[in-house]
């Protein structure tokens, strides 16, 4: 069974600098502390976590939206590919990224929904912490 994911995250950012971080490989990889490929331009491709996630990048809607095919090596090799949405929102004191992600593989869900908070969330809390101390 496939499940869809929907989650919202706050950040102490301008919308565009999150926006920028995502699709920046040398950021994407300092701030979840492993190798990331990724670029602003659909039908590249996209890995991070040294390849555990991989996909292509659909499309760009530049400093608003990007939208990719997503898929985990823990998945099952007959699991389609997830797709993930994200926004990138304004609102006082700096940005909401909402998610949606479709078609995520009933075996690999809790994961991946724990995964986001856990593996890009809180160290991208604490990436952009950083990152403002030393300013």
């Amino acid at each position: 069974m496939i499940k869809n994911i929907v989650l919202a995250a706050s950040f102490a950012a301008t919308p565009d600098n999150l926006f920028d971080t995502y699709l920046d490989a040398r950021s994407h990889s300092a701030f979840t502390g492993a190798p990331a490929v990724v670029e602003s331009r659909a039908g590249t491709p996209f890995s991070a976590f040294d390849g555990i996630l991989s996909g292509t990048i659909l499309h760009v809607e530049p400093k608003r939206l990007i939208v990719q095919t997503w898929r985990s090596k823990n998945w099952p090799a007959d699991a389609l590919d997830s797709v993930l949405v994200l926004s990138f929102w304004p609102q006082q004191d700096g940005a909401r990224i909402e998610l949606v992600q479709v078609n995520v593989p009933d075996e690999d869900f809790a994961g991946v929904s724990q995964g986001w908070e856990k593996y890009y969330w809180t160290p991208w809390r604490a990436y952009l912490a950083e990152i403002a101390t030393a300013r």
